[in-house]
């Protein structure tokens, strides 16, 4: 969507936490409004300690980014080398993935595309890195408006699975193409 914003993306570190969680709480805040409160419940993500410490376990793990938007973070994904513990019962790909964490944005950015921009910008890490999969996971209840959403991104289903407290989840891929001559070369970019 062009609306005169310049979106930019930038590697997050420690100091971002307070902001990602902002973030967190604002799709909590718009879920609620929308009655869709199956995915993440209620209250604000920011008092779960559970959640606190998954962001920093992620951001510990993987690479961070942060879309800003006119230079105010706008939105967030983490970029991990695999899947959460949740899902340890999926079997394994059989190959290196790079696996989407974490994507949030403030809701007073929708429509600027920042979900999108960062999904892009994990789609090229991934390629550099040469690694060919791109995976995520997500709530897959209600209307299914976000499944639908990474389907529109280029991911397709793969396997769903039920998490705790009988959270419908759906597990998507996307095939990146690696550059031609790194086939292998699974470094962290």
């Amino acid at each position: 969507m062009d609306n005169g914003s310049t979106i930019s993306i930038r590697e997050g570190g420690p100091g971002d936490i307070p902001a990602i969680l902002a973030m967190l709480d604002s799709c909590v805040e718009w879920l609620v409004s929308q009655g869709r409160t199956g995915q993440w419940g209620t209250q604000p993500l920011s008092q779960s300690p559970k959640t606190v410490e998954s962001v920093a376990r992620y951001m510990d793990e993987g690479d961070v980014f942060i879309a800003e938007v006119d230079g105010e973070p706008a939105a967030t994904l983490t970029l991990t080398d695999s899947p959460g513990p949740y899902l340890a019962h999926l079997p394994p790909t059989g190959e290196p993935e790079r696996y989407i964490h974490w994507l949030a944005s403030d809701r007073r950015f929708k429509g600027h595309g920042t979900g999108s921009a960062l999904l892009a910008h994990a789609a090229e890490v991934t390629r550099r890195a040469g690694i060919s999969l791109l995976r995520v996971d997500c709530y897959a209840g209600d209307d299914g408006k976000l499944v639908r959403y990474y389907e529109s991104q280029g991911f397709v289903r793969t396997e769903t699975y039920v998490g705790k407290g009988d959270w419908p989840g759906q597990v998507l891929a996307r095939r990146v193409q690696p550059p031609r001559g790194r086939e292998g070369d699974h470094r962290h970019t």
